[in-house]
């Protein structure tokens, strides 16, 4: 630095020199620290390089400027990395210019240059003048480039982070902005993070194994994180400081209760919920009210920062009259039901603006006219009279003309086909634009999973000269596919090992394209499943699942088949005499059906089942030693799903109710079967099973997310579950089938395809199987409640705790059934999404009954979990 203050000094003593005698023209430019513009200099009278050749050069003086010709294309020297041609585009002096020396041709071109902040010096000269023709050399000084640079005072993944942010790359040019900008962006970093004494020290080293390359150290001392020791307020008296703390959405005080918020004091969250007191005060009738000052000191406690802030309230305000004008497709009294607010109400800007436009359940005037295609509708409320504390509103409404959709468009699906997207649009061309259509299609791509839901984006193109609307659907794409590597304890298997893949988005018909392994066939949402699951010699089960969710392409008819086959065995090797095993091989067919009554949430599936049973030298512990039995069924099943497709569901429900039936064989093939054996008897297997699950998902809180437009917004959110399930028999001859039966209790680890077809139902707290018969239950009753917050939310790790009640237990007769005789537990739990391997799930259980079976099971348990539903039910 101090060699460029010496150079730009010896610059300016020359061009004083130049301006009282006369001199040979040498015009220059040089990087001083002091200025950003360019110096301009002269060389003295006796500069060799301009008497040569130039026996006229004498006669050359500022005083007397004289007009000539570019002889030749000017030469530049100096120029390494940049091309010499576009330099010398950017001086714009070119062969043939006439240009007056000295005169502002050669200035405006040593700034043009300059300004592209790569140079540290610029120089202009003649290097040779032939009568009227000049040959001009451009003379150039590059800044020096980065090589390497490194942090120091910080943690190793500190610095990482950093290197993301700051972004520099070996080659990058190190200028004054460059270095500035590292500086800045350091400090904003530990900023946000409750740094508010960032120190940040660069030094430049010239760096000998490249030519004109330097080191950058990057000296960081972050100094101590400053805390919220206090937050007092002054003058209010309509809210009370509670009210205005939690107000404060983000700048909080340091207290030991508070685990969900952080006590940081950042400076752009403070100034931010300063704005929110405000509103808090708005939402309460005081319009006027403001911050009348604030002021932050330092704590006696260290490292400690406290907050005063003075309000002043004014006068609280109340809505007067509301008058509608403008509207003729809807009359006044519909729109005022609509707006729900009556003379006499508390003044509320914020409520008055989300009845009319942003709702987030829709049910807002605006609403109510985009709902019918009126697009360019626009409702602006003017107050006419304010009169003491009343405020007399008008509501002026321009309808416009109904709009209609003209192109439909999709971007940024770069794996999944446009036919899989178009075909879950609401939202067709010809069709009148609807709100509601466009907030449907938004949940319909999300409920594909192959789409980030936060960066997915609607961009309506209104074009009112002709009365229709362009709509773009923006999605980026997310990994769907998952490879599950686990293994747990459950249904007295011992410890289970799990391996599988699960691919979202599938394409058969590319699987023979060999572009298209990349490194699978992807994009035309099919799904396919396949699972591995043993403990060695004594469990094997292999599970292959293929669904195409639009058969035919046509309409959103969804086949899905399943292949599986299970063995389980006392562990001795197959051939052996000693071997006692059962396997069970089956397929499973359904298609399923969207309705459009009642609603068009609603789908019917059907689905047919076959499974046969091979008992092979099992002894007593199964029904019969040797032996097989067949079951076919035939399964109808309705649901209602209109549940939030995000991993972290905040609102609608998912209801399913079904029915299962197998023939009623005993009375088909009038057999006595009070004469037959065991064997004989369940060759063919009966019966009949009702099932009903209803979860729900309700917003505790409705706090939006305002400062990232797109970004998902942390709420509570409560989860209700209800479930029953019941199985009868066609003959009490018969009497109720030994398989498929409900076991109750534990995790819930299922999709292990038990060798009976039990269905388990996770009792968190009790031990596996433990709330049920061990033969089994016929009838089973299942509640939970969960209250959820996220931690985060990201499509690529999405994390949420969870505090849960279950109650629940299942009986071994119908007549016993009882709804309200329940067993009960309580406990905190974490709900982790990771893209390859699903939800993942660890719960800590805490049962307040005992159960008389297993008086010494354990008060308490941990529980690891797989999959979004705990059991089958």
């Amino acid at each position: 630095m101090q060699n460029r203050i010496l150079k730009a000094s010896l610059s300016f003593v020359l061009s004083a020199f130049c301006l009282c005698s006369s001199a040979q023209i040498k015009i220059g430019g040089n990087d001083s620290a002091s200025s950003s513009t360019p110096a301009v200099s002269v060389a003295p009278k006796h500069d060799t390089a301009l008497v040569m050749n130039n026996p006229d050069s004498n006669k050359l003086n500022i005083a007397a400027p004289k007009e000539y010709e570019i002889a030749e294309e000017p030469k530049v020297i100096g120029a390494q990395h940049m091309d010499v041609a576009v330099l010398l585009l950017i001086s714009g002096l070119t062969k043939g210019d006439k240009i007056q020396v000295p005169g502002t041709k050669i200035t405006d071109a040593i700034k043009n240059i300059w300004k592209q902040g790569l140079f540290e010096d610029v120089q202009i000269y003649a290097s040779k003048i032939e009568g009227k023709k000049i040959y001009l050399t451009i003379s150039v000084a590059e800044k020096p480039r980065l090589s390497k640079f490194t942090f120091i005072g910080l943690k190793k993944g500190e610095a990482n982070k950093l290197k993301d942010e700051i972004k520099l790359v070996r080659g990058k040019v190190v200028t004054d902005y460059l270095l500035a900008d590292i500086k800045q962006t350091i400090i904003q970093h530990f900023t946000d993070d409750g740094y508010t004494n960032v120190k940040v020290n660069i030094v430049e080293k010239v760096d000998t194994t490249f030519s004109n390359s330097v080191i950058l150290y990057i000296n960081v001392d972050r100094g101590a994180r400053i805390k919220i020791q206090d937050i007092i307020f002054h003058g209010n008296v309509a809210l009370s400081d509670g009210q205005l703390r939690r107000s404060m959405k983000d700048t909080h005080r340091k207290r030991w209760y508070s685990i969900f918020h952080t006590s940081k004091l950042i400076p752009d969250n403070y100034a931010a919920d300063k704005d929110k007191i405000v509103e808090k005060y708005n939402s309460k009738g005081y319009r006027d009210a403001k911050i009348v000052k604030d002021t932050i000191y330092k704590s006696k406690v260290a490292n400690r920062m406290s907050i005063e802030i003075t309000i002043g309230e004014g006068h609280r305000y109340y809505f007067g009259d509301i008058t509608w004008v403008g509207n003729s497709k809807y009359p006044s009294k519909m729109l005022a039901n609509i707006l729900g607010i009556k003379k006499g109400d508390v003044y509320n800007a914020s409520l008055l603006n989300e009845r009319l436009t942003m709702n987030p359940n829709g049910t807002d005037v605006s609403s109510l006219y985009m709902d019918n295609g009126y697009l360019f509708f626009q409702v602006n409320p003017v107050e006419i009279n304010v009169h003491n504390d009343t405020i007399d509103l008008e509501m002026r409404i321009y309808e416009g003309t109904q709009a209609r959709i003209n192109n439909v468009t999709v971007s940024g699906n770069d794996k999944t086909s446009d036919k899989v997207i178009m075909r879950q649009l609401r939202t067709l061309p010809g069709d009148l634009f609807r709100r509601s259509d466009v907030i449907r299609t938004q949940r319909e791509l999300g409920q594909l999973g192959y789409f980030d839901p936060e960066k997915m984006t609607v961009n309506p193109v209104p074009h009112p000269e002709d009365g229709t609307v362009d709509i773009n659907y923006g999605v980026t794409e997310k990994s769907s596919d998952q490879i599950e590597l686990s293994g747990g304890w459950g249904g007295g298997l011992g410890f289970v090992g799990t391996a599988g893949i699960t691919l979202k988005n599938f394409s058969v018909a590319n699987i023979f394209s060999k572009d298209a392994w990349r490194p699978i066939p992807t994009g035309d949402g099919e799904e396919l499943s396949l699972r591995f699951q043993s403990n060695g010699l004594p469990y094997q089960s292999v599970n292959l699942t293929f669904v195409e969710p639009w058969v035919g392409g046509h309409k959103p008819n969804s086949l899905s088949t399943t292949l599986f086959t299970t063995t389980e065995s006392n562990g001795v090797p197959s051939g052996d005499p000693s071997r006692q095993s059962i396997n069970i091989k089956g397929i499973s067919v359904g298609y399923g059906i969207p309705l459009k009554f009642p609603d068009d949430y609603f789908t019917l599936f059907q689905y047919i089942n076959y499974q046969y049973y091979t008992v092979d030298n099992y002894g007593s512990a199964f029904i019969f030693a040797n032996g097989v039995a067949n079951s076919i069924s035939y399964k109808l099943q309705l649901t209602r799903n209109s549940a939030d497709p995000n991993i972290y569901a905040t609102y609608g429900s998912n209801i399913k109710i079904s029915g299962e039936w197998t023939p009623p064989w005993s009375s088909i093939l009038n057999e006595n079967v009070s004469t037959e054996s065991p064997e004989q008897k369940y060759r063919l297997l009966e019966f009949q099973k009702y099932k009903f699950t209803g979860a729900w998902y309700t917003n505790i809180t409705n706090w939006q997310n305002k400062e990232s437009q797109g970004k998902l917004a942390h709420n509570f959110v409560l989860y209700t579950y209800a479930g029953f399930g019941l199985m009868g028999d066609y003959s009490s001859e018969v009497g109720n089938c030994p398989f498929n039966r409900f076991y109750m209790g534990g995790s819930g680890l299922t999709g292990y395809s038990l060798i009976d077809g039990r269905e388990i139902i996770a009792m968190r707290g009790y031990d596996d199987g433990s709330l049920s018969p061990s033969t089994g239950a016929i009838a089973v009753a299942k509640y939970t409640m969960e209250l959820r917050y996220p931690i985060s939310l990201n499509a690529s790790a999405t994390v949420y705790v969870l505090g849960f009640v279950d109650a629940g237990n299942s009986w071994a007769s119908l007549a016993q059934f009882n709804p309200f005789s329940v067993y009960r537990a309580a406990g905190p739990g974490v709900r982790i999404f990771l893209p390859m391997f699903g939800l993942l799930g660890f719960d800590y259980g805490w049962r307040f009954d005992d159960v008389p079976s297993n008086l010494s099971m354990a008060r308490s348990q941990f529980i690891f979990t797989i999959g979004a539903n705990l059991g089958e039910l």
